[in-house]
């Protein structure tokens, strides 16, 4: 292929030197691309000496204000945190283009647009691209309760509700007037069409989107909403490594963390069954190991790795490894390479658990997907009927695998002195819970 037609790479000891030095700003161009700036290095100077949150409030018709007058109020909590200086509604793109021009060294909090995927592309040919977007929903009856229930300060124009968000002012709840909304007709013709839309929107921003219960205290939501602004205010790429014994659930995470985040998920074993099966010299010499359940050896495992870590989606989206490595020489090798983790975490589960869990897991010959009797169950039961438990799942050999692994895991410890450990004990979306409320802190 010609090289001028090869898919990017971008060079991963980019990322490695960003995380290393805290410049991973530097990494992103979107700002310049959009604003094109006559003098670039001013613009990023001044662009680094700043931080200016961006974000779209998406919700019901219902809930309009109730967060965005949180997000007004100044955080109690110590600095650098989020302030949030203005808010507004507009449906001019041209007007909220030369707003947010102005607003870019506060930062903005729009609300009520887009609406529709159209009025999105819009916006992003206008150059306004938020780096957050929140999405509020909550239950048809509760919309139509707070619709029922609101209250407006004639002179602030502020929104309360007679049950769910009272004043903390007796003179501002004294002059509070019934709003003079849509009835529940129109309410629910409005909430028709904003369904039609809200899968169009949600895919338009998947990659920054958090959807937030709004049926719980303003507090919550605004807590919630705010927990995601802050984690997700950085520009580092995940590069994630999963350590634990066998039948810890690293797989089923990995699954879960990749379908969540959009990073690329690795696991050795599959990709070395892949490799093996695409018909290549190295598949043919893999093969062999893989027959007779033998470990693979670094000197074919390792380029195979590093071909699959280097391609263009690992590099733009990140990755998530698991099934390597599985000791103290793969983690100093993995350590001293271009695909340095920048965050590791440990599951911990007693031998009994991982035993118990094995026993429940099958593979499909056909598509070669593993499945679990309670934590992925096979789509049908033609799938069902056609699962086999693999032989290194038995008894026997998974006791071995847990004895090899507690013999190394100090070592492998030593190598990732600041990893996380999570209880790999409970089911595995409390263990993607964990994970997510360490995944972007410092």
């Amino acid at each position: 292929m010609d090289d001028t037609l090869r898919p990017l790479r971008i060079p991963p000891q980019i990322s490695v030197y960003a995380d290393k030095h805290n410049v991973c700003h530097l990494v992103q161009v979107s700002r310049h691309l959009v604003q094109q700036p006559e003098d670039p290095v001013s613009y990023l100077v001044d662009f680094l000496q700043r931080s200016s949150p961006r974000c779209e409030c998406l919700c019901d018709p219902t809930f309009k204000k109730v967060l965005l007058r949180f997000f007004q109020l100044s955080p109690s909590e110590p600095q650098p945190a989020p302030r949030w200086d203005r808010t507004f509604q507009h449906q001019d793109v041209p007007k909220v283009q030369s707003m947010m021009f102005c607003l870019l060294l506060q930062g903005w909090v729009l609300e009520g647009f887009p609406q529709t995927r159209l009025q999105v592309l819009q916006l992003q040919q206008a150059g306004i691209i938020p780096e957050h977007v929140v999405m509020l929903e909550a239950p048809e009856e509760v919309l139509l309760e707070r619709s029922r229930g609101k209250l407006i300060d004639p002179i602030t124009s502020d929104v309360y509700h007679q049950i769910f968000v009272r004043p903390d002012d007796d003179t501002v709840a004294l002059r509070l007037e019934r709003g003079r909304g849509l009835s529940d007709q129109q309410l629910l013709a409005e909430l028709q069409r904003y369904r039609c839309e809200v899968t169009a929107l949600r895919s338009a921003y998947q990659h920054v989107l958090k959807v937030v219960n709004a049926d719980q205290p303003p507090a919550d939501v605004y807590l919630e909403a705010l927990t995601f602004v802050r984690s997700h205010c950085h520009f580092r790429t995940p590069r994630i490594l999963l350590l634990g014994p066998p039948g810890s659930g690293k797989s089923q995470l990995a699954r879960l963390v990749a379908e969540k985040y959009k990073v690329v998920d690795v696991s050795c074993g599959r990709l070395l069954r892949s490799v093996a099966a695409d018909g290549s010299g190295r598949g043919a010499e893999i093969q062999p190991y893989l027959d007779d359940g033998r470990p693979v050896p670094d000197s074919l495992l390792l380029p195979v790795l590093e071909d699959r870590l280097s391609r263009v989606d690992c590099s733009c989206r990140g990755w998530i490894l698991h099934g390597f490595p599985h000791d103290l020489q793969q983690a100093a090798v993995l350590q001293e390479s271009q695909y340095q983790p920048n965050r590791v975490f440990f599951l911990e589960a007693t031998d009994e658990a991982c035993l118990e869990r094995l026993s429940l897991r099958a593979t499909d010959p056909v598509s070669g997907q593993r499945y679990h009797a309670v934590t992925r169950p096979a789509p049908g039961l033609e799938v069902q009927n056609r699962l086999q438990t693999a032989p290194e799942d038995g008894t026997e050999p998974v006791t071995q695998r847990l004895k090899v692994f507690r013999m190394r895991s100090a070592a492998l410890q030593s190598v990732y002195p600041d990893a996380v450990y999570i209880d790999a004990d409970q089911n595995p979306y409390s263990m993607l819970e964990a994970l997510e409320s360490r995944l972007y802190t410092s």
